[in-house]
């Protein structure tokens, strides 16, 4: 068969294999955090999943949504990052409702308290999405007024990638601080691993903006490292979690 011969084959296999690889950018970066979703439903316990996971990521992919607006990117990025956040909403909406149910300190502590000492660590959901809406106000009206500086722009685009490559260091520093990885999901993390190995090599493929890769490349090493982690951990025996207040208690996260 000529190889003219093949091509009402190839064209279709090329098409499907574009919408499989936009498909899994668009998605699979919320997968990692299905399985830490259900051990934290399950168990009733949150001390192992730290929620600066979920403020990273809700930084980043605010910005990589605000940086499209001065430098339009693929559509699958930009919808990755629109899932990104509703996830992550929904990861703190539990995470929140746990830790409370579980705490002695009946102590209200609210966004509107402005208190940095305790920033982060509210008491109600609404708390968190004050904390987004407004920082998402503040970030867009800046950006309005700066779009047409290539500068700010491109500033813009690299502080999203940064943001998000250092998506695992909060959860590498509660891991040294715990000197544990317990309550942690190593099934979390090993998709973490896959899915960034797989995103940063998309972005090179696809001639994504520069710092796309490079940043994407930095958060395949702190995946590692987190893996380093579990391995060195395992060699000594796991930190235990404490019950003696309530029968599911948890540290504010």
């Amino acid at each position: 068969m000529e190889p003219g011969g093949l091509e009402w084959l190839l064209v279709p296999m090329r098409q499907l294999v574009s919408w499989g690889a936009a498909g899994a950018m668009v998605f699979g970066g919320v997968v990692p955090y299905i399985p830490q979703y259900r051990d934290i439903r399950r168990t009733q316990n949150a001390e192992g999943f730290s929620t600066y996971v979920c403020l990273v990521l809700l930084v980043a992919n605010i910005l990589r949504i605000l940086f499209w607006f001065g430098r339009r990117f693929e559509s699958p990025l930009l919808w990755q990052s629109i899932i990104m956040i509703i996830t992550m909403l929904l990861m703190l909406k539990l995470c929140t409702e746990i830790r409370v149910s579980n705490e002695l300190n009946v102590k209200r502590r609210s966004f509107a308290d402005f208190d940095l000492n305790y920033f982060w660590h509210w008491s109600k959901f609404t708390d968190y999405v004050q904390c987004v809406l407004t920082f998402t106000g503040v970030t867009g009206y800046i950006t309005y007024l700066w779009l047409d500086s290539s500068l700010f722009v491109e500033t813009l685009g690299f502080l999203a990638v940064f943001t998000e490559a250092m998506l695992g260091v909060p959860q590498l520093y509660r891991n040294y601080q715990n000197r544990s990885t317990e309550g942690m999901s190593i099934k979390m993390v090993l998709m973490w691993t896959s899915g960034d190995t797989f995103k940063t090599v998309y972005f090179i493929l696809n001639q994504a903006p520069f710092q796309f890769s490079i940043c994407g490349l930095l958060q395949v090493f702190v995946d590692i490292a987190i893996l380093l982690q579990v391995y060195l951990y395992s060699q000594y025996p796991q930190k235990p979690v404490s019950h003696a207040a309530h029968p599911a208690s948890t540290k504010a996260l």
